[in-house]
């Protein structure tokens, strides 16, 4: 690399580091039971999507290891090549029956899936035309990602307000075009919820087509712990298997028909080497677990509404949260970060949250809590947030 592009990229990190905003990789050890190994000390461990605790359970290791001792270490190839095992099908019937569907699809990661899944599904080639789409401007940036890389004009609206999104879909209503909505079920940094029954109302009113990303409620919330649009007529419902399913992936539950278009546009699947058998064991493992373990979901929403219960007493700002993801909200990024590092400094980790990952003026501790968390771990975040608060 020529030395002018180190000055330019050194130039551009030291701009960030002036602003708060600079961003470093941290090696951490082994977590368990809700715990981290940071610098050869516990902290209890608040910045996880482990939700359900199931990244350390014994099931879904010991499917890993048994697919992995039948199958081998890869896939070998992408899934047109030689690249779709059995083990596939078998965890996409899985997620046909646990959301409801037709078919469904597994992908390398969440990002993956929503930015190549998007920007295949508005090619004007294929719909004739541009498509009209209506986003939460709160989407995850994998979505955003998807929708530029497709070359789509954004119509957004006020987040997870339905008015405002009825009024762009009443101001577009003589306009021939397909139309979609594109949504999160649970909101990554505020932890709000969509109501999905009402956006599946207005779908069906105006005539779009619903996209869900779940990815932060497959696992906690929705039938079964399914998510929200488990067993709902939602045409693309979207989710991950990294954060409350303990290991790696994501998926999309849709029609026969856009899997077989997928199949044959989608460039992020096809020319990605499939997911090895070691993933899709973790994934079979999650899938069968999750119904099981309703008395965990409801001890971990219960531990929520507690925690958010005891900030809001603090006088913090924790946005309409009504999930395991509960924003600290601060706002100046310099406070965030010192925050985050007095957290620290009493065995809390709390990670601090910066733009442009949350609008500017929003920095804040994203803590996301895990039914590992036992009631002594919630009754020290409480009283660490509140002595800091006080001190």
């Amino acid at each position: 690399m020529s030395q002018t592009l180190d000055k330019l990229y050194s130039h551009y990190v030291e701009g960030l580091s002036g602003k708060g905003l600079r961003r470093q990789l941290r090696p951490v050890g082994q977590t368990l039971n809700g715990r981290t190994m940071i610098n050869a000390r516990e902290v209890i461990n608040f910045s996880s999507n482990n939700y359900m605790g199931l990244a350390q359970h014994p099931l879904l290791i010991e499917r890993a290891q048994l697919w992995t001792q039948e199958w081998g270490t890869g896939s070998m190839a992408s899934r047109l090549v030689c690249g779709t095992m059995e083990l596939h099908e078998q965890v996409e019937q899985r997620l046909i029956d646990a959301k409801g569907g037709e078919a469904a699809l597994v992908f390398n990661s969440g990002f993956q899936a929503n930015s190549a899944i998007l920007s295949s599904l508005f090619d004007r080639d294929v719909l004739g035309q541009e498509a009209l789409v209506f986003c939460d401007r709160l989407n995850h940036a994998s979505m955003h990602h998807g929708l530029k890389a497709g070359g789509v004009r954004q119509i957004r609206y006020r987040h997870n307000d339905l008015n405002h999104l009825e009024e762009l879909l009443k101001k577009h209503e003589d306009q021939v075009a397909a139309r979609f909505i594109l949504t999160e079920s649970v909101f990554s940094m505020d932890g709000d919820q969509s109501d999905i029954d009402a956006l599946i109302d207005l779908a069906e009113r105006y005539g779009a087509d619903l996209y869900v990303d779940e990815a932060h409620a497959t696992g906690v919330l929705g039938q079964r712990g399914y998510g929200l649009c488990a067993g709902k007529n939602v045409t693309f419902k979207m989710g991950t298997f990294s954060k409350a399913l303990g290991g790696f992936g994501a998926y999309l539950v849709c029609s026969k028909a856009v899997k077989d278009f997928l199949v044959n546009r989608c460039s992020g699947m096809i020319y990605s080497t499939s997911l090895p058998p070691a993933v899709l064991g973790a994934m079979d493992a999650a899938l069968e677990l999750v119904p099981s373990l309703e008395v965990e979901r409801q001890r971990l929403h219960k531990n929520a509404e507690r925690v958010r219960q005891s900030f809001r007493e603090c006088g913090f700002d924790v946005a309409d949260s009504s999930t395991q993801i509960i924003p600290l909200i601060i706002g100046d990024e310099t406070k965030t970060l010192e925050l985050a590092k007095a957290l620290e400094a009493q065995n809390i980790l709390g990670i601090a949250i910066r733009p442009p990952t949350v609008p500017k003026g929003t920095s804040r501790i994203r803590f996301a809590l895990s039914a590992a968390h036992s009631d002594k771990d919630i009754d020290t975040l409480c009283d660490v947030v509140r002595s800091l608060q006080n001190g």
